[in-house]
């Protein structure tokens, strides 16, 4: 049973309402005290659900939680208790430095003595919060315990004695386990210490508020020490408390933490490594009964006693806040003088300032105030101000203000401009955001619906989603932090769990399993993101397709204990993140509200609780999302800009056209790539089909495409084509629906159909929409009988209105929100429009966009070279920091260079716009070498570095350089050989003229200079093949050429297998062994099963290994035009091939595809002459099909149009049922001619995605 926790309006998370104690089942007397949960991270595998079930079942009355170093868990683990009835006893066990925790002092004793083998770097100690005063105290401890300087220590977040007497009030304190400072000292015969320590946290806590813990395991020295605590408590009259370091739940789960345990220290679980009782193999960490822990020390029944009194000492609810408490919770900042005119009543002075930047927004938006508008900005106004909202409306308006600004008045200086995007999601929708230049989407041309956004009938709070220049993500964030405090701003924590695939991965390594076995057994996991390990081990299902694979390998003995293990530690926390985009921003420093952390990778500060439940502490979440395209249209700008002729007005692509007939037929063409939302091949087609000829065309299409209202898309274009197969659910739907041709297409449109059918208010219909998406069979039988209610009130019938109502529940479950849709298709729209325009200037932003991105740049490049755009490489006169367009053509960037680094770039730029073109090389040298700059931390420095100039020289950037004196071009090995003594020669001369001893005969002229004092040793050149490399290694690609470029017509004509093809060719080909498989095919026929294919490319990263039968055989990868090939060279064919086979050189290969493995292997058989492949003709067409396509209808076009283009060549169809690909060849009467026309022309029938020919 799950249980919803509904704060500040909206669902938070879900929690679990386990089954109670058996009947008969006692009370327990007992109560558990130090308890770690898998947020413990890597220390415990026992999750909260498991706990606290566990206790419920064992009639515990209370249950603590003490993770080590963080309270990661409290929140939720506070929650889960209460709606099971159990008390929460929320704590940490935290680290305690020796000395200040401003110090990394390590402890100079240990149990063994001062001379002991190993110093502790810190002690253990378990804190519990009494109540909310203890619990804002506990907040505190562990904030700071990651915050403060030096905090910090081998990675664990400290506290100290000083800052336990700061934060003491409402906490009670137990002195830990073995790693406590008072067993420490014991164990080290610092008798006298250990008092005066006992005696201090004593007094510091008070009474009843300090416990002397006891423990055992079973270790040795817990045994030792247990005499002398007892001894200690009772002399010194300081209570004890019997406690069980819980680490797991069930005792035989120790296997698991132990294995957890392994994955954390990257250990062997079957050799020797650290366990939890050092050398000894216990597992006594675990949940124990009373019974059991009462067998541990039975000399000491107060000390079970006591745990029941401080269970009912506790009494913890944490403060959480509604949306009306929560708007007292937002962060304020200084408004106006003019608007402080209402004292101590700042939500009224929050109202007067956004009703006046609405009212200036009006005059600027809008030509004329209608009425129309005046109503709606009132209405928005009177809910916003009636919400209590106008706070949060300012907070996010004012951080877009300043982004947009060029004045920051934080730090009363000049600033350059930070794009924001137009919109995204539903805030998209107000009238109120798009006068503030919250937005820039006018929601009366769209048709936008405030309630969709803020509805009066369900109080939540508001949520702007902002999108901002991915570049400057960081100044915007930075900026609010300097206008809010840092204390007040920060991230928030995510989780990353070990889901199946990390399990099998995880547990294969420290089990010692093959990789390649791990990866085979990691590819039988479901791809749905929401798989788990039992749907590897059931049948499929609708849900789950491609479920089961795991099924023949559950009782094979190497992987038993391997299944075993992942079971049980699937869905533990592995490590903490922070959210991409998730900021909150307190009215007050952050611990105030929630503990805070710092993240181990970024040193960012972040909330430790997560997204889904932090709001409700009074923390109000901001996105702040950084988007690429933002970033690329700014490129693209200042290309253009830089560029632009004298006088002509600055171009701002916002400002740009939105009825441009070049942009549409850009559209028309399906000519996206790069495009916006719009890239993806089905996209292209889409488009070529639908023919868009106004933005919201683009809006319509934008929503459409995706999974569920995607099977809507020929329904859509068909209606476009052809209206008279147009149909309403009512002809007064037809004003509302016409411009989606009777598609619901958008949540808007759902909501308007409940208006005008049922008379629902549009807050109403946005509850109703709601509930349909939820699909909840109770709730939704509810909003029918209204639905249906209303409607007979407006003259329909009941059979009518459950028509309409069960056509909407589908549209309403994947219905787009058509606010987003706009916002991002008005962004698409004005990349088409950069495309279409400027397609050097557009290409070259993009290039820029992905400049440190191997992946992203040959793509790229290839698309700007399909346009007709060439790509030059590096060149020290021409090349800008990013890419640049010059002359029409891309140059490319010196920051894409690897090695270069960005000093060193604008470094070389900078010289080259202050004082000319470098000469020659010696020019070069000379000029960059001999400047001095400061760096960002205002050292004087040259910036740049013979790697710098190596790299530049590798990637041609001095190809274009004619030497004055030499009169020719030295080639770059020439220039490789003579970089060390140059900048060596340069180096002493600037050297000789500071210090005063330069030329006596005054000065020569440079190119004399060149020829008198340095002279080149002159190298034979490189191999195009060597130089492409060169490139290769220090940009990532080819830009000059390619290796390829001679072998591009036995590409087009042979090459059957390429790395863009390579994952359906291996599903093809996996598809048909596993159909063999269960036809009961025999090995033999197994291996001789599978079609043949040719590959073409540049053979890299080759590496022989030798087989355990002693034979050699070889892996490598094969680089094509579009990526690389996973190579296999199996024993035979590797004897064989070996003496013609050598890296980098190019080979056409036959072979085969082995789609068994995760990564595909082509399995190669010979070495064919690429050549004679130059000369082949096409044998087969082959045609991807759509998922969608499933009519008669469709199939009767598509086979007509083959008939009208018979000709030799075999037509075969790939389809996809699920996620298992098929290939029927088509009967030989549907033969088809191979031209480029009839290819072109098919590519755009109906239903078919993908065409190539074989």
């Amino acid at each position: 049973m799950l249980k919803s926790d509904k704060k500040a309006g909206k669902k938070m998370a879900d929690y679990h309402v386990f089954d109670p104690a058996p009947e008969g089942t006692p009370p327990s007397n007992f109560v558990h005290l130090h308890v770690h949960s898998d947020y413990s991270l890597l220390d415990s595998c026992a999750t909260l659900d498991k706990l606290v079930a566990k206790a419920k079942a064992l009639n515990m009355p209370a249950l603590a939680l003490t993770d080590h170093g963080n309270m990661f868990g409290a929140l939720n683990f506070e929650k889960l208790c209460h709606v099971n009835g159990i008390n929460p006893i929320v704590g940490e066990e935290f680290y305690v430095a020796y000395g200040s925790h401003y110090e990394h002092n390590d402890v100079p004793y240990s149990h063994k003595g001062e001379e002991g083998d190993r110093h502790a770097h810190y002690f253990h100690l378990i804190l519990l919060c009494e109540n909310q005063k203890g619990y804002e105290n506990m907040c505190w401890l562990s904030s700071r315990a990651f915050c403060d300087e030096n905090a910090l220590y081998y990675g664990k977040p400290r506290i100290d004695f000083e800052l336990l007497e700061q934060y003491h009030e409402g906490i009670i304190c137990c002195s830990a386990c073995i790693q406590g400072e008072l067993p420490q000292m014991l164990l080290a015969g610092m008798d006298k210490e250990a008092e005066e320590l006992a005696l201090k946290y004593k007094n510091l806590f008070g009474p009843d508020h300090y416990y002397i813990e006891l423990q055992d395991h079973g270790i040795p020295d817990q045994k030792i020490v247990a005499e002398k605590l007892i001894a200690l408590a009772h002399k010194l009259d300081i209570p004890l408390v019997v406690t069980n370091d819980i680490h797991y739940v069930e005792r035989e789960d120790a296997v698991a933490q132990d294995a957890l345990r392994c994955i954390g220290f990257k250990n062997q679980l079957h050799e020797k490594h650290a366990k939890m009782g050092g050398d000894m193999d216990l597992d006594n960490w675990y949940f124990k009964t009373e019974e059991e822990m009462r067998q541990l020390f039975p000399q000491c029944p107060e000390a079970y006693d006591n745990t029941i009194k401080i269970a009912n000492m506790c009494n913890l609810t944490i403060k959480q806040y509604s949306t009306p408490e929560l708007k007292e919770c937002l962060p304020r900042f200084e408004l106006p003088a003019e608007f402080r005119t209402h004292g101590d009543d700042y939500q009224s002075d929050q109202n007067d300032y956004v009703k006046y930047l609405v009212e200036e927004g009006l005059k600027k938006r809008y030509k004329e105030i209608t009425p129309e508008i005046r109503e709606r900005a009132d209405y928005e106004m009177n809910t916003i101000f009636s919400m209590g909202f106008s706070g949060y409306f300012l907070i996010v308006w004012e951080f877009i203000n300043w982004s947009k600004s060029l004045y920051d008045p934080v730090h009363k200086c000049p600033k350059h401009y930070i794009p924001i995007g137009p919109g995204r999601g539903s805030g998209a929708g107000s009238l109120v955001a798009y006068a503030m230049t919250i937005t820039d989407i006018d929601p009366f041309r769209y048709g936008l619906i405030f309630e969709r956004f803020l509805n009066p009938e369900r109080v939540s709070m508001p949520d702007f989603d902002v999108d901002m220049d991915f570049d400057y993500r960081q100044e915007i964030i930075q900026h609010t932090r300097d206008l809010y405090g840092d204390a007040n701003v920060g991230h928030i924590v995510t989780f990353g769990t070990l889901k199946p695939k990390n399990c099998i991965a995880d547990v294969g390594r420290i089990l010692g399993i093959p990789l390649s076995e791990v990866n085979m057994l990691k590819k039988c996991i479901p791809d749905n993101p929401k798989a788990k390990l039992k749907d590897a081990f059931s049948e499929p299902t609708e849900k789950m397709p491609d479920g089961g694979q795991l099924i023949p390998y559950k009782d094979d003995p190497r992987y038993q204990e391997l299944f075993d293990l992942a079971f049980r530690l699937e869905g533990v926390k592995r490590n903490t993140g922070l959210h991409a985009s998730g900021m909150v921003i307190g009215l007050t420093p952050l611990p105030n509200w929630a503990p805070v952390f710092k993240d181990p990778k970024t040193g960012e500060v972040g909330v430790q609780y997560t997204m889904d439940i932090i709001e409700p502490c009074g923390l109000v979440k901001f996105d702040y999302l950084g988007l690429k395209t933002l970033s690329l249209i700014r490129y693209a700008e200042a290309i253009i800009n830089k560029h632009r002729a004298p006088g002509t007005p600055e171009f701002v692509t916002a400002n740009v056209s939105e009825t441009d007939k070049e942009t549409f037929d850009l559209f028309k063409r399906g000519d996206s790539v790069a495009v916006f939302q719009f890239e993806s091949p089905g996209m292209q087609k889409i488009l070529r089909e639908f023919q868009p000829e106004k933005i919201e065309d683009l809006v319509a299409l934008n929503a459409l495409y995706r999974p569920g209202p995607m099977d809507c898309i020929p329904q859509y274009i068909e209606g476009k084509w052809h209206p008279e197969t147009v149909h309403y659910p009512d002809p007064s739907l037809e004003g509302l629906l016409k411009e989606t041709y009777g598609v619901m297409v958008y949540q808007e449109q759902i909501m308007k159909v409940a208006q005008i059918i049922a008379g629902f208010s549009l807050g109403g219909a946005d509850m109703l929409r709601r509930a349909m998406g939820k699909k909840k069979p109770e709730v939704l039988m509810g909003k029918k009988k209204d639905f249906v209610e209303g409607a007979l009130k407006n003259g329909h019938t009941e059979k009518h209105a459950e028509e309409i109502f069960d056509i909407m529940v589908p549209f309403a479950g994947y219905g787009f929100n058509k606010s987003h849709a706009a916002a991002y298709s008005v962004l698409a729209y004005r990349t088409g429009w950069l495309k279409a325009h400027y397609p050097a200037e557009f290409m070259a932003a993009n290039l820029t966009n992905e400049i440190t991105s191997t992946d992203g740049l040959p793509v790229y490049i290839e698309e700007a070279r399909s346009m007709g755009i060439p790509v030059d490489p590096p060149d020290v006169n021409r090349s800008d920091i990013i890419f640049d367009v010059v002359d029409g053509r891309i140059v490319f960037g010196l920051k894409g260079i690897k090695g270069m680094g960005e000093g060193a770039a604008r470094s070389i730029v900078e010289e080259r716009e202050e004082n000319g073109p470098y000469k020659s090389f010696m020019d070069f040298i000379r000029r960059c070498f001999g400047r001095i700059e400061k760096d960002e931390d205002g050292t004087s420095k040259v910036m740049i570095n013979k790697k710098a100039v190596e790299v530049l020289i590798k990637t041609g950037g001095f190809d274009k350089i004619v030497d004055p004196v030499a009169k020719k071009v030295y080639n770059r090995p020439t220039l490789l050989a003579n970089l060390e003594s140059a900048v060596d020669y340069a180096t002493n001369e600037i050297k000789d003229k500071l210090i005063g001893q330069g030329d006596l005969f005054g000065d020569l002229a440079e190119e004399e200079k060149n020829v008198t004092e340095y002279q080149m040793k002159e190298i034979d050149d490189l191999p195009t093949m060597e130089k492409l490399n060169m490139e290769k290694e220090c940009i990532g690609i080819f830009v000059s050429g390619h290796p390829l470029d001679d072998y591009r017509k036995a590409i087009e004509h042979s090459v059957t297998l390429k790395s863009s093809t390579m994952q359906r060719i291996a599903a093809e080909e996996k598809a048909v062994k596993d159909n063999m498989i269960a036809s009961g095919a025999k090995p033999y026929q197994l291996r001789d099963a599978g079609k043949q294919y040719i590959a073409l490319g540049v053979v890299n990263d080759l590496r022989e290994i030798t087989t355990k039968k002693g034979d050699r055989m070889a892996f490598a990868k094969l680089s094509d035009m579009d990526g690389q090939i996973e190579l296999t060279f199996f024993p035979k064919t590797w004897a064989q091939l070996k003496p013609q086979v050598n890296a980098g050189g190019i080979y056409a290969l036959k072979g085969k595809v082995d789609g068994s493995r995760e990564v595909p292997s082509f399995i190669v058989d010979s070495v064919e002459d690429a050549k004679q492949l130059e000369n082949r003709s096409a044998q087969s067409v082959h045609l991807m099909l759509e998922p969608t396509f499933n009519s008669e209808k469709d199939l009767a076009k598509l086979l007509d149009f083959l008939i009208d283009n018979r000709g030799n060549c075999s037509v075969y169809f790939h389809i996809g049922i699920g996620n298992s690909p098929y290939v029927i060849k088509a009967n030989n009467q549907f033969s088809i001619s191979a031209g480029p026309e009839v290819i072109s022309q098919l590519e755009n029938v109906d239903y078919v995605k993908q065409v190539w020919t074989e």
